[in-house]
C-alpha cells in the first residue's frame, strides 16, 4: 500500500481535507490587518543547561502549555452535484444544494490578547471559526491572515489575560531531543504525546508542491494524528518548536512520522501576516544544482566542494544586477551555507525584499563576494485568471476526488469569491483543454489564455463540459 502525505486537521468531508494543502497563496485578510506585532515571550537558552537531572514526570513541563493549546472548529458551505451517473446505477439520491462541512484542528495562543498561530489548512475556506479554551470557554474567531505556501495561519479571538506560549530558537534543534505534541487529535479532546526530533529540514515531500510552498519540516516520531493540524510542538523545557502540520500514513492513522513547520519560518510569516495581512519574500533570481564532486574539479575547487551552481539568471533580476553569472558556486548567504537550490530559495525566501545579502562565490575557481539586493516574489505567480489560482494536480487530490486516471490537467486551488470566474470554475474543477489544446503545465496554460473568449474544457464532480469564459 503506498505511504500518503496527509494534512492533520479533521473534517467531515476528506475531500475539502486533501484540497486544503492545494490552496495557492492570495495575500487577502477576513479582517483590517493589526498596526503592531505583539512582543512575544522568548527563552533561547539550550535545552540542556546542566540543571537536567533524571526525569521521571514531564507533568510540570506540559501541564502550563496546554493551557496555552486551544481547538479551532471550522464550518464551511459546501455545494453537493449529485452525478447522474450514480444517481441511474446506484441510487444516489435526487437532492442537490449547499450543505454545512465541519472540521477541527488546533492551535497556539501567542499573546494575551487573541492572537492564535495556526495552520493555513485548518481555516482556509471557513465561513465561521471558534475557538475553544482549555478552560472551556468559547469564541468566535476571525483570520488576520493566512499563507498557502508554509501552511501558516493567524487568527483572532476577543480575549485577554490569556496565557501565551514560550517560543524557543528551533535553528538549535538537534535529532535526537525529546519534544511533545499537543493538540485535539480525533476530537477526543487535549492530548499530549511524547516523542524525539527524527530528522530536520526535511524538503521535498509534496505536501505543498500545489501551492510552490516553503517545505524545511521538523520531522518527530510524537504521535500526531488528525485534529493535531496547528497544535504545538514543544521542547523538553516547554516552549514552542513547531507547528504540528502533516503525516505520512498509508492509513490516515499515526504511525510516527509527523510533519511540523519549524518556530522561526512561522513566526516570521506571523510578524508579516500581523502587521501587513501578507507577506512578502525576498527574490534574487537564480537557478541552480548542487554541486558535485565532477562538477567541483571541473570549476576549478576540491572535490568535497558544498555548494550550487548557478544553472541561469532571471532577467533583470537582482542576481543579473548583482553580476552574477552562469557556472559561478553560491558556496553561502550571509556566511550561511548553501548546499542545494531548495536551500538557497529557503533562504531567500526568508528575508524581506530590499534586504542586502552577502553571497560567498567562486567564479573560476577564484573566491569573491558579492552583493545583492533582493527583489520581492511576483504576487501570485499561480493566478490564471482574474482571482482563480491553479497547480498540479497530484496522485494524492486525485485519489481522494475519485478522477479518472486518464484526466489530465490543472487542479483550481484558489477562487476569489469576488472574481467572475468563481461560479464557473470552483475550487477542485480540473482544466483539461484551453482552446483545443491539453494542459497541465502553469506556464504553458498562461501562454494559452489570450484576450477575449477562450474556450475550456472543465472536469468538475464527475462530469466534463465546455465552458467559454472571457479575459478582458
Amino acid at each position: 500500500m503506498n505511504q500518503r502525505l496527509l494534512p492533520t486537521c479533521l473534517s467531515a468531508s476528506f475531500t475539502a481535507l486533501a484540497l486544503a494543502l492545494a490552496v495557492a497563496a492570495r495575500g487577502d485578510a477576513d479582517v483590517a490587518a493589526p498596526v503592531k506585532m505583539p512582543e512575544l515571550k522568548k527563552d533561547f537558552t539550550p535545552v540542556n543547561d546542566g540543571k537536567l537531572g533524571i526525569i521521571v514526570s514531564y507533568a510540570d513541563i506540559v501541564d502550563p502549555v496546554q493551557t496555552e493549546v486551544v481547538s479551532i472548529e471550522s464550518t464551511r458551505s459546501v455545494h453537493e452535484t449529485v452525478n447522474p451517473i450514480m444517481r441511474q446505477f446506484f441510487g444516489a439520491p435526487e437532492e442537490e444544494g449547499d450543505h454545512k462541512e465541519l472540521g477541527l484542528g488546533s492551535g497556539v495562543i501567542v499573546s494575551s490578547d487573541g492572537f492564535i498561530l495556526t495552520n493555513n489548512h485548518v481555516v482556509e475556506g471557513a465561513d465561521e471559526l471558534t475557538v475553544d479554551l482549555s478552560d472551556g470557554r468559547k469564541f468566535t474567531a476571525k483570520v488576520v491572515g493566512k499563507d498557502p505556501k508554509t501552511d501558516i495561519a493567524v487568527v483572532k479571538i476577543d480575549a485577554t489575560g490569556l496565557r501565551a506560549v514560550t517560543f524557543a530558537d528551533s535553528d538549535k534543534l538537534r535529532v535526537g531531543d525529546v519534544v511533545f505534541a499537543i493538540g485535539n487529535p480525533l476530537g477526543v479532546g487535549e492530548t499530549v504525546t511524547m516523542g524525539i526530533v527524527s530528522a530536520k529540514g526535511r524538503s521535498g515531500l509534496g505536501i505543498l508542491d500545489d501551492v510552490q510552498g516553503y517545505e524545511d519540516f521538523i520531522q518527530t516520531d510524537a504521535a500526531i494524528n488528525m485534529g493535531n493540524s496547528g497544535g504545538a510542538l514543544v521542547d523538553a523545557k516547554g516552549r514552542l518548536v513547531g507547528i504540528n502540520s502533516a503525516i505520512v500514513s498509508p492509513s490516515r492513522g499515526n504511525i510516527g512520522i509527523g510533519f511540523a513547520v519549524p518556530v522561526n519560518m512561522a513566526a516570521s510569516v506571523m510578524k508579516s501576516l500581523i502587521e501587513t495581512g501578507t507577506v512578502s519574500r525576498g527574490y534574487l533570481g537564480v537557478t541552480a544544482d548542487p554541486i558535485t564532486p565532477d562538477i567541483a574539479e571541473q570549476v576549478g575547487l576540491p572535490k568535497d566542494t558544498k555548494g550550487v551552481i548557478v544553472t541561469d539568471t532571471g532577467a533583470d533580476s537582482p542576481a543579473e544586477k548583482a553580476g552574477i553569472r552562469r557556472r559561478d558556486v553560491i558556496l553561502s548567504v550571509n556566511g550561511k551555507p548553501i548546499q542545494s537550490h531548495d536551500e538557497l530559495r529557503l533562504t531567500i525566501s526568508q528575508m524581506s525584499p530590499g534586504s542586502k545579502v552577502v553571497l560567498d562565490v567562486s567564479r573560476d575557481g577564484k573566491r569573491m563576494t558579492i552583493n545583492a539586493t533582493l527583489a520581492q516574489v511576483a504576487d501570485k505567480p499561480n493566478e490564471l485568471l482574474s482571482g482563480v489560482e491553479v497547480g498540479k494536480l497530484s496522485d494524492d487530490v486525485r485519489r481522494h476526488l475519485g478522477i479518472d486516471p486518464r484526466i489530465t490537467g490543472l487542479l483550481v486551488t484558489s477562487v476569489d469569491e469576488k472574481s467572475d470566474y468563481s461560479e464557473n470554475l470552483p475550487v477542485g474543477s480540473i482544466i483539461i483543454e484551453i482552446n483545443r489544446t491539453p494542459v497541465d503545465d502553469v506556464t504553458i496554460a498562461k501562454a494559452l489564455i489570450h484576450s477575449g473568449h477562450n474556450l475550456l474544457l472543465v472536469w468538475y464532480r464527475g462530469l466534463q463540459r465546455y465552458l467559454v469564459v472571457t479575459k478582458p
